[in-house]
């Protein structure tokens, strides 16, 4: 695609496949390409000079968000504080900051969805550990969830009410305070990525596991395969995805045995990889063309 000359920034990891495909994707297309980690960001109040490894900010014409940093915490929601700050000052993001920070917790995709009525597995939230502790009794097994991770780290599978509590203090421990918990249920071994730009199906995946664990991460042996949803599952992420105006989006659905299809959560930053190894649709190239096409037209 010829364009005119942009320097279109991308905010990510160097060396990460998805983060290395879009710089490709820009260089190719005369766009720019750069990439920015966030700990390379510094701001002075005083002057409102803005440097990201060492470039200055006024020297983008905007940026792509794939990944906030290698590892996730609540420091992301200061890194995004700046982030809106330049969006306020006319920068332009793909997708918004300010949409990104809603969701970048777990609890935070949890009550946008529960809020526009998504079916999700059964979920509990409290920071009381006896409350916790019975509700891993009554709905035994559940899915120990930290409210900052990808690809299931940090998630532990609870079936015994004494083992869930000695989780819950070392989390607490650690000034995790809020105890996440979800319903298991049968997902018979796979569940799928439904992919979207600018609210517009593209395309799906599936996950799945090769039986060595209770979940489908491709961290600890799951792979992707290709997938075609139904009509009504396409719809359903479609729906999940609408309230949160991601420019590009993954929704991460499983069809349960025990309660049928469930929302786990809708991300910012997937579907990148899965989709071009399951059906070999370039995201990367797709959401190039369109920040391309929305800077060029602005």
């Amino acid at each position: 695609m010829e364009s005119p000359r942009l320097n279109i920034g991308v905010i990510g990891i160097r060396g990460a496949w998805s983060t290395e495909s879009l710089r490709q994707h820009l260089v190719k297309k005369n766009a720019g390409g750069t990439i920015i980690q966030l700990d390379e960001m510094s701001y002075d109040f005083a002057t409102g000079r803005a440097a990201l490894n060492h470039h200055d900010l006024a020297d983008f014409d905007g940026f792509i968000i794939k990944k906030m940093g290698k590892h996730y915490s609540s420091n992301l929601l200061d890194e995004l504080e700046l982030l809106e700050l330049f969006e306020r000052q006319g920068v332009r993001f793909f997708s918004s900051p300010k949409a990104i920070k809603s969701m970048i917790s777990r609890l935070g995709c949890t009550v946008r969805l529960s809020e526009n009525d998504i079916p999700m597995p059964a979920t509990f939230v409290t920071e009381d550990i006896d409350d916790a502790v019975a509700w891993v009794t009554a709905n035994a097994p559940v899915i120990l969830k930290p409210l900052y991770s990808t690809k299931a780290k940090g998630m532990v599978l609870l079936t015994d009410g004494a083992v869930a509590r000695q989780h819950f203090v070392e989390l607490q421990a650690r000034n995790d305070n809020i105890i996440y918990l979800q319903k298991y249920y049968d997902l018979s071994g796979s569940d799928y990525g439904l992919v979207f730009l600018a609210g517009e199906y593209l395309g799906a995946y599936a996950r799945v596991g090769d039986g060595s664990t209770w979940h489908t991460t491709t961290r600890q042996g799951g792979k992707y395969c290709l997938y075609e949803p139904t009509a009504e599952l396409i719809q359903l992420a479609e729906r999940a995805q609408k309230p949160f105006g991601l420019d590009f989006t993954c929704v991460d659905i499983a069809i349960t045995q025990e309660v049928g299809p469930v929302v786990f959560e809708v991300s910012a930053f997937g579907g990148y990889k899965g989709l071009f190894a399951s059906t070999g649709l370039d995201a990367s190239d797709l959401l190039t063309d369109y920040a391309i096409r929305n800077l060029t037209n602005d």
